[in-house]
């Protein structure tokens, strides 16, 4: 009975589903749709119903999956051990390229709240020594990472919320209107430019169910708090950014490498502004440490199944697998080097929409697998239907983003995604033997 009580209930479980999602994802935003105008609120609306409709099929993979190893495990009831690996690997991908993406908005924000210019080769040089300091500081292990995150990402929810509670009172309706299409896209252009950048905000969605041993009647609240976190981030999100658009001039906004920190300058004077700009650096430098940690953290499950590199297992008395994450900081390295840019906003962009791309497979094919689970569990034919029904709405709404992510990013991403085909050619032998001997006798017989 005292064990019950320890539990969360759906309210507690709904508040930490939302405060998850809401990390550094979204303090660029309101820049990047400036691009694109007001417009971009039917892309909210867009992204909140797929979003929804993810959530909703993650929470049911979270009920019926009986595999360990999240998303892979989903995909393997489908797709084998294939699926599973390329969930692993886009997955692993996406985060690598994230990651890079959070240390380019701290330094962009810090940048602007020191005053100072840089120029591409230094905001390269400063994203670089960011990850690495990051990286290093995580070398003590996840008790340290753990309390610094859940501390430092109130620097963006607080600024976050006030906007959206608080930013009516400097609303000028005018300004947003004529903010509406300054670029003169059609419909289906403008939702689509702006719908992988909308998406980025609810990347980690998926990672909500994982709290199902912690709560009560999981069967019950874990989708209930799925959706009511996912439908309360996205109601946070749309009055922030839209409120912003209000507040702010799109010409100054689409400028701006800190238009949170804009917004509250506009509203209350400067320091004010330099104050959030402050909050969101350090809730950034938190997210990414708890982000580094977690990517190393998947780089050694993803090991341990067989598809990685051995290494990748090795831990210290702490159980940090430092050696990997030397070799990923390497790589995200290289990553903020290929992906230098005249503008800091573009180099983000680039980075978002990549992310994004090698985000879409393993949803894909976790939404692909709930149809077999449910079978697998004897779920009844009338309840099944509502699920696949939603896992449908939820593919074609990934396929949309996948489009929406443009042509660079798609043929970077499918590059990539090919070249993991390639690499399990070089593993599968350590799933298949079996299956390949039975076929060989099969012949010989």
């Amino acid at each position: 009975m005292s064990q019950k009580k320890t539990k969360m209930n759906a309210l507690q479980l709904t508040i930490l589903t939302a405060v998850n999602m809401m990390g550094s994802g979204i303090i660029m935003l309101p820049t990047n749709l400036a691009q694109v105008g007001t417009m971009s609120i039917l892309s909210w609306l867009v992204t909140a119903l797929g979003s929804v409709a993810l959530a909703y099929g993650f929470a049911q993979c979270g009920i019926y999956s009986r595999k360990g190893g999240g998303m892979g495990g989903y995909s393997e009831y489908a797709f084998g051990k294939a699926g599973s690996f390329m969930a692993n690997y886009t997955y692993s991908l996406s985060l690598l390229v994230s990651n890079v993406a959070i240390a380019i908005t701290a330094v962009g924000y810090a940048t602007v709240f020191l005053g100072v210019t840089l120029s591409p080769i230094n905001v390269c040089i400063w994203t670089i020594i960011l990850l690495w300091v990051t990286t290093v500081l995580n070398f003590g292990g996840a008790q340290i990472t753990g309390r610094i995150g859940s501390v430092t990402v109130w620097g963006v929810i607080i600024p976050v919320v006030a906007v959206s509670i608080i930013g009516w009172f400097w609303f000028d309706g005018h300004r947003y209107v004529t903010s509406w299409n300054p670029h003169h896209y059609s419909l289906f252009s403008g939702i689509g430019k702006s719908i992988s950048i909308t998406l980025w905000a609810f990347l980690g969605l998926e990672s909500a169910s994982a709290n199902m041993d912690a709560v009560e009647n999981p069967e019950k609240n874990v989708p209930i708090a799925v959706l009511g976190g996912t439908l309360g981030a996205a109601v946070v999100y749309i009055l922030s950014t839209n409120v912003i658009a209000g507040i702010v001039p799109n010409a100054h906004l689409v400028e701006s490498n800190a238009p949170f920190g804009l917004a509250f300058a506009t509203m209350f004077n400067p320091v004010v502004g330099k104050v959030v700009m402050a909050l969101m650096v350090i809730s950034c430098i938190g997210s990414l440490l708890g982000w580094q940690f977690t990517i190393a953290q998947v780089f050694k499950s993803s090991a341990t199944e067989g598809y990685y590199p051995k290494v990748f297992t090795k831990i210290t008395k702490t159980e940090t697998p430092i050696v990997g994450m030397v070799i990923l900081c390497i790589v995200q390295t290289l990553l903020a080097l290929m992906t230098i840019s005249p503008s800091l906003n573009k180099q983000f962009n680039t980075l978002v929409n990549l992310a994004v791309v090698t985000n879409m497979i393993p949803y894909l094919l976790s939404m692909s697998a709930i149809m077999v689970m449910q079978k697998i569990a004897k779920v009844p034919a009338k309840k099944a239907n509502i699920s696949n029904f939603v896992a449908v709405i939820a593919s074609l709404y990934s396929l949309y983003a996948l489009y929406g992510s443009g042509l660079e990013a798609m043929t970077y991403g499918s590059i990539a995604t090919f070249a993991g085909w390639i690499l399990y050619g070089f593993i599968s032998y350590r799933f298949d033997m079996e299956k390949n001997s039975a076929l060989v006798s099969n012949k010989a017989s």
